[in-house]
């Protein structure tokens, strides 16, 4: 009597790829509950609030009273804000990360370059505001040290930390490292062998960038610029701990309609919510569109 060899089973398409495929599934559980309760229910609960009065009736009120007077004053003052810290820290952020990639800068300042921007990109809120009253307050080192030692009364050429330069300045603290982060991985995807064949060809190094370099990049730059526009529209700790109220800006606003005693409205509140998440939403959205884009052709 013979015995067949034992032929080996073909796997189930059931078999461990499915149950490895469901123990994943599980793994990104906490994720999605942490969305769901800390995005999607908080954004549909403002959503709903944004169309009802105080006493949860549907209006439009809420709507109409966007397109007030000191309301729009708020929404283009940060606009003029976040788009000012977007370009200033676009334009100083490509000129670090351009350094750092291309400048034959010694090998270890490129690591801490991007270990700092790490760092100092996420450095928001009330330490980055006590940081600069510190420093550039009526009493801070840098005001005093220029009043001592140079005899420049800083304040008295009209700067204040509290104003529209200000609250843009400390801005660019954590705009600039964050759009290093960004564009240096664009810049490394610049091709050698594209300078040396703009350098064979008789091309100046104005030319190498004007029709080589820049036409690459600007998907990435601009794309890179609306996100810190959003980056810069929704901050509200640094904007409140360092100004207080001397600016009417949309998150302080917000917050005073919400928490505050004379402007309590907490229904026109989340309509200014709704408004800042449709203008951060379509920056957002252009952010990704134009990163796909950049994708595709450094590929």
């Amino acid at each position: 009597m013979s015995a067949e060899p034992l032929k080996p089973s073909k796997p189930s398409p059931t078999g461990p790829r499915a149950q490895s495929a469901s123990t994943n599934l599980w793994g990104v559980v906490p994720f999605f509950l942490f969305a769901l309760m800390f995005l999607l229910l908080p954004t549909a609960y403002l959503m709903v609030g944004a169309f009802q009065d105080g006493d949860g009736n549907f209006t439009l009120n809420n709507i109409r009273g966007l397109f007030e007077a000191n309301v729009l004053d708020a929404y283009w003052m940060s606009i003029k804000i976040s788009a000012t810290s977007a370009f200033g820290g676009a334009v100083l952020g490509c000129l670090l990360a351009w350094s750092a990639v291309m400048g034959k800068l010694p090998a270890w300042l490129r690591p801490t370059l991007m270990t700092f921007s790490g760092v100092a990109s996420n450095f928001a809120g009330v330490p980055l505001a006590f940081a600069f009253l510190a420093t550039l307050g009526r009493l801070g080192l840098v005001t005093m040290l220029l009043k001592s030692l140079f005899d420049i009364n800083l304040y008295a050429t009209g700067f204040t930390i509290l104003s529209f330069f200000g609250l843009t300045l400390t801005y660019l603290y954590f705009q600039i490292p964050l759009m290093v982060l960004i564009i240096t991985p664009a810049l490394d995807g610049l091709k050698k062998e594209w300078r040396e064949a703009s350098d064979c060809l008789g091309g100046t190094a104005v030319q190498y960038w004007r029709y080589v370099a820049l036409p690459v990049l600007w998907p990435s730059i601009v794309g890179a610029m609306l996100l810190l526009f959003a980056n810069a529209f929704g901050a509200v700790a640094t904007a409140y701990a360092l100004t207080g109220s001397s600016l009417n800006i949309v998150p302080i606003l917000l917050f005073a309609q919400i928490r505050g005693d004379v402007l309590h409205n907490p229904n026109l509140g989340y309509a200014m919510a709704l408004g800042m998440i449709v203008i951060t939403g379509l920056t957002n959205a252009g952010y990704m569109l134009l990163r796909s884009r950049a994708e595709r052709r450094s590929a």
